[in-house]
């Protein structure tokens, strides 16, 4: 019996395992197409038609992790919905997804396809999960339309990313993202 080819979605899912567990097991730096492809049961044309290069894929690889991570919650309630998200990234902190985009982070150097595509990852910030959150405030009178700026959505997700920057903290404790929600991010959006 032959084998059959993958392609489409199928194919595409390999690929990005693959990328990911290389990522995962040599990080940035030992992220090689050829490595991904051997791994992935494919050829290096196959992952070329879809990622011009492996920081592209790279990236593209932590998106397919952090998928996951990034599904925004419907409790029925702007805080609990903002205060389970933040958790989720938190909590997400010393996942595969994680260790993936901080060995892509680490990999930047002098590599400009690399940055590129880090910069346009931050420029959309996770913002579709944030902006569904206060979509769905705003439709049940929780939240004021203009919070619906990309900026003022996620902006408890800035601050928690400058916890981790700022004092190098892999996780931050429970009372820190309640303070985020309930100092800054509720009375935001509210006003």
């Amino acid at each position: 019996m032959a084998k059959t080819r993958r392609r489409g979605t199928e194919l595409e899912e390999a690929i990005l395992r693959a990328a990911a567990a290389e990522l995962a097991e040599a990080g940035y730096p030992g992220l090689t197409m050829d490595g991904v492809a051997q791994r992935a049961g494919t050829n290096k044309n196959a992952i070329y038609r879809r990622w011009p290069n492996r920081a592209a894929l790279g990236v593209a690889a932590y998106r397919h992790l952090a998928e996951d991570t990034l599904k925004p919650p419907d409790t029925g309630s702007l805080r609990e919905d903002a205060l389970t998200l933040l958790r989720a990234i938190n909590c997400g902190q010393t996942s595969p997804a994680a260790r993936a985009l901080r060995s892509l982070l680490t990999g930047v150097g002098d590599e400009p396809d690399l940055r590129e595509q880090l910069h346009e990852l931050a420029a959309e910030g996770g913002a579709a999960a944030w902006l569904t959150l206060v979509g769905r405030a705003v439709d049940r009178g929780e939240a004021r339309p203009g919070a619906r700026h990309p900026r003022v959505a996620t902006v408890a997700l800035v601050l928690l990313r400058n916890e981790y920057l700022t004092r190098g903290l892999t996780t931050v404790d429970e009372e820190v993202l309640v303070e985020i929600v309930d100092e800054v991010y509720l009375p935001l959006v509210r006003a």
